[in-house]
């Protein structure tokens, strides 16, 4: 992957960021700032340690290095801030009320039996088991992007623009959208080393309209980033278990 994706990422995304400057009437370009250095900052650190610090030399093929610094850096920012800010961040065990919790969960549970039945129908099957792959699945990509993206990200987003709409007692803002989109646009758009330009609209589209929908409304309404984690890595344990039937 080039090191110019990233940038064509928050280009691609840019027109959103226009709707926000003008629909908010108050924008903090500080935490604007702040986000846009910290995805770079984010992608950059994953992007050369997977190339520069690659495990395959012992057998590995996931990029465990590089999740395993995103989450180091994701920590570094949550405990540099007060309580009060972790805790919007969504890093506490707090939950929100009962009935906000029940609304996100079988919200996210709705998309997910959707994107089940849907990959059982479509994915290619009769894979073979690989424990790499489980272990992965089961605990990096949860856990590093969904701090990334519905934590610091859209806390930093939601500094930048208020959040102005109220759904169910949650307050929700342009960076709910940026991020859920961004996170689609992070998984089919790429620029190749040789320069080449892939972009793969169905990608785009699923993910945002399914998993990333989906996980960041049982953030807004669990309150907290434990279920989304849980959330994120059950969607990848299930694909992976999807392609051995």
């Amino acid at each position: 992957m080039s090191p110019l994706t990233p940038l064509i990422w928050l280009l691609t995304i840019l027109p959103l960021f226009i709707f926000a400057f003008i629909n908010v009437k108050k924008v903090n370009l500080k935490f604007l700032l702040f986000f846009v250095l910290y995805f770079l900052a984010d992608c950059y650190l994953q992007q050369f340690s997977q190339r520069y610090l690659s495990l395959e030399f012992i057998g590995l093929k996931f990029t465990w290095i590089g999740k395993i610094l995103s989450l180091i850096l994701a920590l570094g920012i949550v405990f540099s801030v007060s309580k009060k800010d972790r805790e919007e961040i969504g890093f506490t065990a707090k939950s929100n009320s009962g009935k906000q919790l029940k609304f996100g969960v079988l919200f996210f549970l709705g998309f997910l039996l959707f994107d089940v039945v849907f990959k059982l129908i479509l994915f290619p099957k009769g894979g073979t088991f690989d424990f790499e792959t489980f272990a992965f699945q089961a605990t990096m990509p949860g856990l590093t992007e969904e701090i990334v993206f519905r934590g610091i990200s859209l806390w930093l987003l939601d500094k930048a623009f208020l959040p102005k709409w109220d759904f169910k007692g949650i307050k929700f803002g342009w960076g709910f959208f940026i991020v859920t989109i961004l996170f689609g646009i992070g998984h089919g758009v790429v620029m190749t080393e040789d320069y080449q330009f892939k972009f793969d609209i169905i990608t785009i589209i699923y993910l945002t309209l399914i998993s990333s929908l989906s996980l960041g409304v049982l953030r807004k309404f669990s309150g907290n980033l434990i279920y989304p984690i849980l959330g994120h890595n059950v969607i990848n344990i299930i694909n992976a278990i999807i392609r051995i039937l």
